[in-house]
């Protein structure tokens, strides 16, 4: 039997799952320092397999077509944060301010690499484009999102320390990556061959700083703290956030005259925001208990975006081929 189409996929109902063991059995003591270890090296693992298995050859390819990537890299890291600051007046009310916190967290991260790429090749978009613009994205990301939260907070009354954040981004995250990039040479090619068992480093690592995260969250009273009123008004949030990004980068790309090509390519890099770096970037920006309801926010957008992307991305497979789409979308 076929799967429902809005049915969460299986690592999402994982996630969920890892939620629920962390609210009825939270680790705590040695064993969250056990955990702890653990998870700062998945991570640093994530991040070095990243390094390695990005492509020189893809991001040249797609990188000559910089008006694109300048508005993709607008919508992720300025339009964002804007709608989070302009919102706010909208949703402070109903949403406790650690969720507050989170949304404006949500803002100021990088786009996702893997599902914006593979969305963009179902819907028949520009792909080297996309494998340029969201690679990208998540490298300048580690630089900028620290930056970001730091603005962020500081405009909501709760900034910290922006170099010492910074610091620990680029030592933890960083440096894995660029030593994947510089081994890339020599274990490249294994990285590629093996890329679908490697995708449990990926969603291991983010299992596990949820589960860690959440036991401090749920330890120091997350649950009781998030009333069920407040958790509606988080989804509605961001189901807003997201209807207003897909629609900002629809128009800028048709007021801009992008190809439909390229339209596909700036909706699907434009508007998602990644679990991928965001998960373990929490987990250096904010420390203890307030991990848990900044990640929240995150959690939830996430999977909205997955299951309305997919249905935008059938959408638009099933459009009629244009000749000028493929002659209109060549990098220039």
């Amino acid at each position: 039997m076929a799967r429902p189409r809005l049915l969460p996929d299986n690592f999402t109902l994982i996630l969920v799952g890892v939620v629920l063991l962390a609210s009825l059995l939270p680790c705590s003591g040695a064993v969250a320092v056990g955990f702890g270890w653990v998870t700062n090296f998945a991570i640093g693992l994530l991040f070095f397999l990243h390094g390695a298995k990005l492509s020189r050859e893809a991001i040249i390819a797609g990188a000559t077509h910089w008006r694109l990537h300048l508005v993709i890299f607008a919508c992720t890291f300025v339009l964002f944060p804007l709608l989070g600051l302009a919102l706010k007046p909208l949703l402070s009310p109903w949403v406790t301010p650690e969720l507050y916190t989170g949304i404006l967290y949500l803002c100021a991260l990088p786009a996702t690499v893997q599902s914006a790429i593979a969305f963009t090749s179902l819907a028949r978009g520009n792909i080297p484009a996309a494998i340029c613009s969201a690679s990208a994205s998540s490298l300048f990301g580690i630089f900028l999102t620290p930056l970001l939260v730091a603005l962020l907070l500081d405009a909501h009354g709760q900034g910290g320390s922006m170099l010492d954040a910074m610091l620990k981004i680029v030592l933890q995250l960083l440096a894995p990556f660029i030593a994947g990039q510089l081994l890339r040479r020599w274990i490249g090619a294994w990285v590629a061959r093996n890329k679908h068992w490697l995708r449990y480093v990926d969603q291991g690592s983010i299992l596990l700083v949820v589960y860690t995260a959440f036991s401090a969250a749920v330890i120091e009273g997350l649950w009781s703290e998030v009333p069920l009123p407040a958790l509606f008004a988080l989804l509605c949030s961001c189901v807003l956030i997201l209807a207003l990004a897909l629609f900002a980068t629809t128009w800028f790309a048709r007021v801009l005259g992008f190809a439909k090509e390229d339209e596909i390519t700036l909706v699907f890099c434009g508007s998602k925001k990644s679990l991928a770096s965001g998960v373990p970037m929490a987990q250096v920006l904010f420390a203890g208990g307030s991990i848990g309801a900044v990640i929240l926010p995150l959690m939830l957008f996430h999977q909205i975006q997955l299951m309305v992307c997919a249905v935008l991305a059938q959408r638009y497979a099933r459009r009629a081929p244009d000749p000028q789409d493929e002659r209109l979308s060549a990098p220039r």
